[in-house]
């Protein structure tokens, strides 16, 4: 698929079809384009944690909502999430080392905390390789308060902070029929010319 055309149809997908299971090479690519994103220093501090069988899944959205919504309802039917981890201790740890002249781990070096920089582009990175795939996928944030039950229930280290979570999945509905649902339905597109500057802001 031309880039251009990956852009135009990226999406957040919030429903997914049950019945079409993933190839796990449409998921390896997806994964692959996620660790190709740019990594600050070469540190490579993105971690990614996929739960594709029914009992992880079940697991993690057993550990992450109380509630019955239809949010909820329909993002359970994706068959694969990709949790996202990034580790500020390894950005750090690299931008002490010689060849980057810091003499010490001080995070107030950091014009931006890179680890969660990061961490967004190799999300986007995913994200659009999952257009290319011919995948939906959706981004979504684990709520605060349950971080560190999802942590320990998978193993993660402690070290390792949660950026968010992919769905990926094929779309409950057909690509050329599905409709904008989300904050695009509900919140217009601010023009190019409100949010780029030339020069001057």
């Amino acid at each position: 698929m031309e880039f251009g055309e990956v852009l135009r149809r990226r999406r957040m997908i919030r429903s997914y079809d049950m019945a079409r299971p993933v190839p796990p090479a449409a998921i390896d690519g997806v994964l692959a384009a996620a660790l190709r994103a740019p990594s600050a220093g070469f540190t490579q501090g993105i971690s990614l944690l996929v739960l594709s069988s029914d009992a992880e899944r079940e697991r993690f959205w057993r550990l992450t909502s109380d509630s019955d919504t239809t949010w909820l309802r329909s993002m359970r039917t994706a068959p694969v999430l990709v949790l996202v981890w990034t580790s500020e201790e390894a950005y750090l740890d690299r931008y002490a080392e010689p060849d980057k002249g810091w003499t010490d781990r001080d995070p107030a070096h950091w014009s931006a905390p890179y680890w969660f920089v990061d961490a967004g582009m190799a999300s986007m990175a995913a994200l659009l390789s999952a257009v290319d795939q011919h995948l939906g996928a959706c981004f979504f944030g684990i709520p605060a308060d349950r971080i560190a039950v999802v942590r320990e229930t998978f193993g993660v280290p402690a070290n390792q902070l949660s950026v968010g979570v992919i769905s990926l999945g094929y779309s409950a509905a057909a690509p050329e029929v599905r409709p904008i649902t989300g904050s695009p339905a509900r919140r217009p597109r601010k023009a190019p010319t409100d949010l780029i500057h030339h020069g001057v802001w």
